[in-house]
């Protein structure tokens, strides 16, 4: 475990651990687990979802029980101030947790990619806090990030208190992810394969029963809270001949470009702010002052979008207005998040998808191209492919639709669109908006797939100890008779310091013409390999495997560190190898077991 894992992991309550030995009864149990975990998330929905209504209220001024992004107009001028407000909260926060800690936080994929499901419970309830304040204040956010996150710390707590196996956190983390968009979206599908495709990275046959049951667990507690959003509501759409599907088909491909345009704006934002120099706590506050302004030409740019999109798919506009909202909530989103508003993108995905859709079905009605597309149709699969290419998760995002329209005649147009955008965003862009936001930072994930577990296989974990060490000045006869040839293959060489100086091969001191400009006596000096090819302990396993193709040695040494240069121990390709197919072994046992 590393270093940074092990603070992940510090009990909240160190005193309530248990070791576990179940038994037979160990599935019960983790079902049992699942099921509370779903309890947990849809509480932490309704919490969340109940502190920013209130404050809606209170800082805009809107009825008890009104969404503030259907609002028709702000009821005065001035609210304009409140996104302004909200970055300068933010922008303290962020000043604060710099003083008070020196890395990132750790959402739900990463911790299950790399940390085994291990979150910590501080930094934890720091993103949830600045989420509500984000979109509290009007910041162009959405809430999934802040109850998905203090879902999933609550979850990988309990694991921990708990002494579960790596896999079991890693299970209840994506329990507790799925089962608060199951809680807020009324759709147990929803959750679980928003599990299965984004927290987990995979779907088996063992995970099925847990995921769901935290799912349908979190849906019925949330449908008695009332803490679940509006239904999407579609008429009179009849079932669609394979003709049909063409158009949206190509929507797909439409939205997946919009998708790589919104994730790359995102980080131009953020590059703009780094080049102009302006410090992070100052960033929120100045964007707050462009979606304040934003908010003056329509508030349904503001906060979440739950209002807006519910508008949208109940009210006629033109064509025009349509277009003009798309790029006013796009300038409202991507400036939010780049500025540094704590939220995300995906109901921001949906109301997008929507609009985009909308515009889509009345360019083609119109152009006499396919006069046949429905424009609310095509609202709703503009809603799931531009969801998924940002996203990520092209089951999440149908049985969304699905289950919200709750129109299976649909299925078709909306599961083909999904694919297609997410599938051309993979290939021509390869991340969506959550692993690019970690390849920004230099970290290399692409998917929940755990690969913790290769990142902790190691070098140091890996070598042998015992090292055959001469010095370099060695005479070569005296190097013939203490390693004759099937003694050894190599032997490390040391200088006069007792630093590390290269490796010999035994075969090479026997050969006819071994020194070709010997010295008197020759020594084994001029025989020495690999001098400046050596590995160091903290080495993971894929990097040392690209040190071996390049030094193009079966076998390197292992050193203490790069300034003391002592050996330490050695290792050999195929044992790394081997070492390496094991873990892959045991990571693909686990997620199918």
């Amino acid at each position: 475990m590393t270093d940074s894992s092990a603070q992940i992991s510090r009990p909240l309550f160190p005193a309530l651990s248990l070791n576990l030995h179940l038994g037979r009864w160990r599935g019960v149990f983790l079902l049992a687990a699942a099921a509370f975990t779903g309890a947990v998330a849809a509480l932490v929905v309704w919490v969340v979802g109940w502190a920013t209504r209130e404050l809606h209220s209170l800082l805009f001024a809107i009825p008890e029980g009104a969404r503030l992004s259907a609002q028709a107009a702000l009821v005065s001028p001035w609210l304009a101030l409140v996104p302004v407000a909200g970055g300068v909260a933010i922008g303290i926060s962020i000043a604060l947790a710099r003083h008070f800690r020196t890395r990132p936080p750790v959402d739900p994929i990463e911790a299950n990619a790399v940390h085994g499901g291990l979150m910590s419970f501080r930094e934890s309830v720091i993103v949830t806090l600045q989420t509500i304040v984000s979109s509290s204040f009007g910041a162009s956010v959405g809430l999934e990030a802040g109850y998905t996150q203090m879902s999933s710390a609550l979850a990988s707590h309990l694991a921990v208190r708990l002494s579960l196996r790596r896999n079991e956190v890693r299970m209840l983390v994506g329990c507790a992810a799925g089962g608060a968009i199951a809680a807020a979206f009324d759709a147990p599908f929803t959750g679980a394969f928003y599990a299965f495709e984004l927290i987990i990275g995979v779907y088996s046959i063992g995970l099925l029963a847990p995921v769901v049951t935290a799912a349908v667990v979190a849906t019925l507690l949330a449908r008695l809270m009332g803490a679940a959003q509006t239904p999407v509501v579609l008429y009179g759409v009849g079932t669609l001949s394979p003709g049909d599907i063409v158009p949206y088909l190509a929507l797909g491909v439409f939205a997946a470009g919009i998708s790589i345009v919104i994730m790359l704006a995102v980080a131009q934002v953020e590059r703009l702010f780094t080049r102009i120099s302006i410090p992070s706590p100052y960033r929120p506050a100045i964007g707050g002052v462009a979606v304040g302004m934003l908010s003056l030409l329509s508030p349904q740019v503001l906060s979440t979008g739950h209002g807006a999109l519910d508008l949208q798919l109940s009210a006629q506009a033109s064509l025009l207005t349509v277009s003009l909202l798309f790029v006013l909530k796009f300038l409202a989103s991507t400036i939010s998040l780049g500025a540094g508003f704590r939220g995300g993108l995906f109901f921001a995905s949906l109301f997008l998808g929507v609009l985009m859709g909308k515009v889509y079905g009345g360019v083609l009605a119109l152009s006499g191209i396919a006069p046949h597309v429905d424009a609310m149709l095509a609202a709703v699969v503009g809603m799931a492919s531009l969801a998924s290419g940002v996203i990520g998760g092209p089951l999440t995002m149908t049985f969304l639709v699905l289950e919200t329209t709750g129109d299976l005649a649909i299925s078709a147009a909306v599961l083909v669109a999904a694919a297609m955008s997410a599938f051309i965003v993979r290939e021509l862009f390869g991340y969506s908006f959550s692993t690019w936001r970690f390849h920004l930072r230099g970290e290399t994930i692409r998917s929940a797939h755990d690969v913790g577990r290769l990142r902790n296989l190691t070098v140091g974990r890996m070598m042998r100890a015992d090292v055959k060490t001469i010095e370099d000045s060695m005479p070569l006869d005296a190097f013939r008779q203490a390693y004759p040839l099937g003694s050894a293959e190599r032997v490390v060489a040391l200088d006069k310091a007792g630093k590390y100086a290269g490796i010999v091969l035994v075969a090479d001191a026997f050969q006819p013409n071994a020194v070709e400009h010997p010295t008197t006596p020759p020594t084994v000096e001029p025989l020495l390999r690999h001098r400046d090819r050596f590995l160091l302990p903290g080495l993971n396993a894929a990097d040392a495997a690209a040190l071996f193709e390049k030094a193009e040695s079966e076998e390197l040494a292992v050193l203490d560190s790069l300034g003391n240069r002592k050996v330490i121990g050695l290792l050999t390709e195929s044992h790394l190898l081997r070492r390496y197919a094991e873990e892959l072994d045991k990571g693909l046992k686990d997620l199918t077991s």
